[in-house]
């Protein structure tokens, strides 16, 4: 099975692509208005509106018409979900807390379907929501199949205005059946666990600690005989000989006595300088397997400002935390999906560990941030490991792509010459849609750019004379204007009236350039200089070792 990446409502893609009982596990990590007032969730909305549709960096559920029909369409389905959802109406009301909800039950019965019996999913959540969540969880998986939730510290403390500062997210941890798969993953010991534990040391300086060889209550057979003058039976106890060092040892046959003669023999046994003293095992700290993971996760930090894993996402989550999930209920050669793949952090980190990957996002800015990502970890040779599907393949698909979501077209224009889109904010774009910078000097580290502006439909001389306006502005060293149409006559002599950059190295190049989409998909580039350097998004660090299998990551759009 290839790996694959959709481009789309992960609804629809779940309901159409997604095989019942593929997937072994599930992460996801829903949009939500986490830094919204609490109050503002609930409040009433009245009057229609458009559809809500997530757009990167911003959450927009809203309680309309289309949120509303959602809601039907749980409701009239049946079952415990139905009836879950009916009683949070009543309780909370018709509000953009409710509208999430709505949006949310529907996926969260298509991720049952596709997970195998032996799968688990972990969904990661704000507090605001997250008991609404669970009820919907106990629903789909029902309330037997609930295993933990997870409590990660996800940032330092700070103030909060007339409240605990809140510091934690949640992650509920649910399996399909019993038989869910979990590799028992272990963390290091605190070492103060091991300075306060282990205080003895033998001949060679390592450290252990004597612990107990014997059980709670008298036995009558082989457990209760005397060995090397010590009776257990006499303070109520008996031989109790811890079955994984023996197996470790090769110690399975034999009497209770003669594997205490081999385990002293190995110099095992901690004889006590008080005579009468009952033997102990010297448990060494070097042969610990780890201690058990709980459900308070507070050795993962956030991602730190200056950390190379930062990609600039603002919902980007760790990796380590990802690699815990992964590693603890999936083996190799599983199948990790994540419906909400944002930056592709699940998606890097399964690639990493030798699992199959299924990402879904509705943002061309995700897809081409994900790309990204793996070229940059994976090196160069990754692009060839995936074929990209669905994705506008001639200028019809891209015509129709700038009329039913310009911004869309917008990102996945600038993806075609790797360009990253300027994030948008209040006010006017200032005549930039996305921006590449770059260094084209060894002795200087004077960073340049490149401002890229797209149009998707008529094109007018002045798009022109205003992109040159902003190369003059933006001190910038090229401009590009990416276009659906071909340029005039007079629209190419205005990019030619902008002359010429010429870098260090002594090359020319057009200061303004026009590229339209049929020409990019025929494989023409940016006439750009020599660069040591070329930075659009921030680079993921490189991926250890073998990258893993050379598979195609198929990309759906």
């Amino acid at each position: 099975m290839k790996n694959r990446l959709y481009y789309g409502d992960n609804l629809k893609v779940l309901r159409q692509y997604v095989e019942a009982e593929s997937v072994d596990l599930v992460y996801l990590d829903p949009p939500f208005k986490s830094e919204q007032d609490y109050n503002v969730l609930f409040a009433e909305q009245n009057g229609t509106r458009s559809g809500a549709q997530v757009r990167a960096f911003e959450d927009t559920w809203r309680w309309d018409q289309a949120s509303a029909a959602a809601y039907q369409e749980v409701v009239e389905a049946g079952g415990r979900v139905s009836l879950v959802m009916q009683g949070l109406r009543q309780a909370i009301g018709e509000n953009d807390m409710l509208a999430y909800l709505a949006m949310m039950a529907p996926r969260l019965v298509e991720l049952h379907r596709v997970l195998k019996p032996t799968g688990s999913i972990y969904l990661h959540c704000d507090p605001t929501a997250n008991h609404y969540l669970k009820l919907l969880m106990d629903a789909v998986f029902g309330p037997t199949s609930f295993l933990n939730e997870v409590i990660w510290k996800r940032t330092h403390a700070h103030g909060a205005s007339r409240r605990y500062g809140p510091l934690h997210d949640a992650i509920l941890y649910y399996a399909k059946t019993a038989s869910h798969v979990w590799t028992s993953p272990k963390v290091q010991h605190d070492p103060e666990y091991i300075e306060k534990h282990f205080t003895h040391e033998d001949e060679q300086g390592r450290k252990f600690q004597p612990i107990s060889l014997t059980g709670a209550g008298v036995r009558h057979g082989e457990s209760g005989k005397p060995w090397r003058g010590v009776n257990p039976t006499h303070v109520g106890r008996h031989w109790a000989l811890p079955k994984h060092v023996l197996s470790s040892l090769g110690l399975q046959e034999g009497t209770v006595q003669e594997k205490l003669d081999a385990l002293d023999a190995a110099g095992l046994i901690y004889w006590p300088e008080k005579e009468g003293g009952t033997p102990r095992l010297k448990w060494y700290a070097d042969r610990l397997a780890g201690a058990a993971i709980g459900d308070l996760w507070t050795d993962i930090p956030p991602i730190s400002a200056r950390s190379a894993e930062r990609l600039g996402y603002p919902t980007q989550k760790p990796e380590p935390l990802l690699r815990r999930i992964i590693e603890a209920s999936s083996r190799e050669g599983d199948t990790v999906l994540d419906p909400f793949c944002g930056c592709g952090t699940t998606i890097a980190v399964a690639q990493r560990l030798k699992r199959r990957w299924i990402g879904i996002d509705v943002t061309h800015l995700a897809i081409s941030l994900i790309k990204h990502r793996l070229h940059s970890a994976f090196a160069d040779s990754i692009q060839e490991t995936y074929e990209v599907v669905g994705e506008p393949a001639d200028v019809h698909g891209a015509r129709v792509l700038a009329e039913e979501d310009p911004y869309q077209f917008q990102y996945w224009a600038l993806g075609l010459v790797g360009a990253r889109p300027v994030e948008q904010k209040k006010g006017p774009d200032k005549g930039i849609d996305g921006r590449i910078f770059f260094h084209d000097s060894v002795e200087s580290q004077e960073t340049k750019q490149i401002v890229l502006s797209v149009k998707g439909g008529k094109l007018q001389v002045a798009h022109v004379r205003d992109l040159h306006g902003v190369v003059e502005r933006e001190k910038a060293a090229v401009g590009v204007l990416i276009t659906m149409q071909d340029p005039t006559q007079g629209m190419r002599a205005e990019a030619a009236s902008a002359g010429f950059y010429e870098s260090p190295w002594g090359t020319k190049h057009p200061r303004l350039q026009i590229l339209t989409v049929q020409e990019l998909l025929q494989g023409k580039k940016i006439d750009m200089p020599p660069s040591r350097d070329v930075r659009t998004f921030k680079k993921a660090p490189k991926a250890k070792g073998n990258p893993g299998r050379r598979m195609k990551n198929l990309f759906l759009f």
